[in-house]
């Protein structure tokens, strides 16, 4: 039996359709608008659906954890929890997002995130951030455990995580190319530039076509510099990842951001660690203590640990902070990573495509239920 959302405000990725409908399974079976409607005796009304904002399932290629639980855990039962309790934030794909440790600390992450997502199909890539990164801009990275860029390492973690590395952040100057990055783009992995300490000159030879949360862990930007910052604003082939908390960066910069990049160059992240959905306390992130004060997750030096963003968040701050419109939004949260990732059946809802998608009560922008391949997902009230 179809489920039906009728009188619904959508946005569907690459249009705008208010007052429309739209049928689902576990795909959608056909948009279209009210004034087209034609009624199914076998259609099972969704009645949250009236009057409600409609945009397709969010994308985060960079989340570390959440609710207590962390990927590099390494445990396949907290894995597929933590994965399902992100969808009631928004998000219908993931990224489980590694961090520097040890090899095999990394390779035990690896096998169990390819284990998971043989059974939950929310997890549709991982980011492998660091250990191939520069320690001056190595962040809340561990030191010990940071290396030059190892095309072979990187081939046998392709290998262990059955091929599911889609994402990799590395810092350029520190070597290995141009191996390493022919390796990526020989294998669909995204190349991305973070926590690096690159010139302008030095990328410049770089093939990265991505940014690791723009402004963050990197050379700024400079009047006699343009540093790594420089380089993502300036290259139009490549994607900045934004984290939208207001902490990381402050909104006047998202705005600096978005002007000069536009929506289509732009991916909203969370880059969320353990802590978030916690509250104020301790926590932890890598072996490190992190303090969790005011939304923000900082290590005993001061360092931003993370953040404690959850995507409904990131999607609402992203309008509330910066001048982007709600099609904006939904082009940095969802369009542009289905397309920078060939994720063909998502980021666009469209009959065919996977009934992912987001319910929000337009007038206070509050996520009220997500789906998930046409399968309910909410908060605990």
């Amino acid at each position: 039996m179809a489920k039906l959302l009728k009188n619904i405000n959508l946005y569907t990725g690459y249009k705008h359709m208010p007052d429309a409908f739209m049928r689902f399974t576990d795909s959608i079976q056909e948009v279209g608008y009210m004034v087209d409607f034609v009624a199914q005796n076998d259609d099972e009304i969704v009645k949250e659906g009236t009057g409600k904002l409609i945009v397709p399932g969010f994308i985060d290629v960079h989340k570390h954890g959440g609710y207590g639980l962390d990927t590099m855990d390494g445990d396949a039962d907290a894995l597929d929890e933590m994965v399902n309790k992100m969808v009631t934030e928004g998000i219908t794909s993931l990224f489980p997002t590694t961090m520097t440790q040890s090899p095999q600390r990394i390779e035990r992450a690896l096998s169990t995130i390819n284990q998971v997502a043989k059974t939950n199909p929310v997890i549709q890539g991982i980011h492998l951030e660091g250990p191939f990164i520069n320690k001056t801009f190595m962040g809340a990275q561990p030191e010990a455990y940071i290396i030059n860029p190892d095309t072979a390492l990187l081939k046998k973690w392709y290998e262990l995580s059955g091929e599911r590395i889609r994402l990799v952040t590395y810092a350029p100057e520190n070597g290995g190319l141009p191996d390493f990055e022919t390796f990526m783009l020989a294998h669909q992995i995204v190349p991305s530039i973070g926590h690096s300490n690159a010139t302008r000159d030095q990328l410049r030879h770089s093939r990265a076509t991505h940014m690791t949360h723009l402004y963050n862990a990197q050379r700024p930007l400079h009047h006699r510099e343009p540093g790594v910052t420089g380089h993502g604003m300036i290259e139009e082939s490549i994607t900045g990842e934004l984290i939208a908390d207001g902490f990381h960066v402050v909104p006047e910069m998202l705005e600096i951001a978005f002007r000069l990049k536009g929506a289509h160059r732009l991916d909203l992240v969370t880059d969320s660690m353990r802590a978030e959905g916690l509250g104020n306390g301790i926590s932890e992130l890598g072996g490190q203590k992190v303090t969790v004060k005011d939304k923000q997750a900082r290590l005993d030096n001061g360092h931003l640990a993370g953040s404690v963003l959850s995507y409904d968040d990131a999607f609402s701050n992203i309008q509330k902070f910066t001048s982007a419109s709600i099609q904006d939004a939904v082009q940095m949260s969802s369009v542009n990573q289905a397309q920078e990732f060939g994720l063909t059946q998502k980021g666009h809802l469209a009959a065919g495509k996977d009934a992912d998608f987001n319910i929000f009560d337009e007038e206070r922008m509050h996520l009220v239920a997500t789906y998930s391949y046409g399968r309910r997902f909410a908060r605990e009230s």
